[in-house]
């Protein structure tokens, strides 16, 4: 007999200069994705491609003993004002180097050389998991249906990011 999901608390920050909460199709994709694998959202924001807007709310996110997934969405690659890797990077305690690198060999499939622009990251802090995928939907679903659904899963064996951050359990599991 298979154990229950244990459900996490997911915060979905949109990075972007741009999104309103009605054009936000990203950040929109991965609170249907969350939802619909039985977790909890427990906040939605959008902020402007700042870095240290960006930081705060991370960083207000990853202090919260409530919230076990941080997701952000937008600001990864070279373009303008695009900083999400310089914003949260500095908040790590441990980098996921396998998440980008798992990221851009399935976008590949999908966008080819392109993929090599992204700098999607991956890491822990403070007993927070935090991902960062790009802005675009395609790239959420990517990253999702992918990576993070299995990860998320505190059923995936042999390991998962789940039993990680599940109080008491603290392990791969």
């Amino acid at each position: 007999m298979s154990e229950p999901m244990v459900p996490l608390t997911i915060a979905v920050l949109t990075v972007s200069d741009t999104r309103t909460e009605e054009t936000d199709r990203s950040g929109q994709a991965l609170v249907e994705r969350l939802t619909s694998a039985g977790h909890t959202l427990a906040e939605k924001r959008i902020v402007p491609d700042d870095v240290y807007r960006i930081r705060a709310v991370v960083a207000e996110w990853i202090a919260d003993s409530d919230i076990q997934v941080v997701i952000t969405t937008g600001g990864t690659g070279f373009t303008g004002r695009d900083s999400t890797p310089e914003a949260i990077s500095v908040l790590l305690d441990k980098r996921i180097e396998g998440f980008g690198e798992r990221f851009r060999q399935l976008s590949g499939e999908e966008i080819g050389s392109s993929t090599i622009q992204s700098r999607c990251l991956g890491g822990l802090a403070n007993a927070t998991v935090v991902f960062c995928l790009p802005g675009s939907t395609g790239a959420c679903r990517t990253g999702w249906d992918g990576i993070l659904a299995e990860q998320l899963d505190s059923r995936h064996k042999p390991c998962n990011f789940a039993n990680l951050v599940i109080p008491g359990r603290g392990q791969h599991g």
